[in-house]
């Protein structure tokens, strides 16, 4: 029995148009590892371009005490895994808005990137992080055409952020993927039967 057509239409929809501000959200038996069950951000996208973006609930063994110097938060604040590339580099997304000098927004209430220093200053005051701020090591990028060719193969099905923007900053592993899954709509409803670990049934 062809248990990938049981549990994966492919003749599903993709979903959206990808977009900056757009969710990849990746197809069950992709088991590459840095995208097994992956929820993506679209931070930069030119259609027919290249694209970037980082994975949303891929928590790193890393906290940011060990990456930075000045933290004096005594709570291990989590690092995601945004992606294979550069991973010397740290990104962030926040709610914060402007006020985060050099920030970019994102869409929907959320803001990609600024200068490092005020952001610091606003962890050491105590203020809350989950689901206002979340820290990425290295980002998953794509090619000229790329995204497009894995879209078309039902590799990513693409969606739009949740209505409020601290609901992309909360959660994360497997749990994270089937709630994105569960807002693409009934189309996509096999797409929950398959486990991140096929090993498990």
């Amino acid at each position: 029995m062809d248990y990938k057509s049981l549990l994966f239409n492919i003749d599903i929809p993709t979903g959206h148009d990808p977009a900056p501000g757009a969710l990849l959200v990746s197809e069950p038996f992709l088991h590459e590892e840095y995208f097994n069950h992956a929820v993506i951000a679209l931070v930069e996208y030119e259609p027919g371009g290249g694209a970037m973006g980082v994975v949303l609930n891929n928590e790193s063994d890393y906290s940011l005490q060990d990456l930075v110097e000045g933290v004096t938060v005594k709570q291990p604040i989590p690092v995601y895994c945004g992606g294979p590339l550069a991973g010397d580099r740290l990104f962030f997304i926040h709610t914060l808005g402007d006020i985060i000098p050099g920030t970019q927004p994102l869409g929907n209430g959320l803001w990609v990137g600024g200068e490092f220093d005020p952001m610091l200053s606003i962890i050491n005051d105590r203020y809350e992080l989950e689901g206002n701020i979340r820290f990425f090591l290295g980002y998953s990028g794509w090619s000229e055409n790329q995204l497009e060719e894995e879209i078309s193969k039902r590799v990513w099905a693409v969606t739009t952020m949740p209505q409020s923007p601290h609901d992309l900053l909360k959660g994360d592993g497997d749990p994270y993927w089937h709630r994105a899954v569960r807002s693409l709509g009934e189309d996509f409803r096999g797409w929950l039967f398959h486990p991140q670990n096929p090993m498990v049934n």
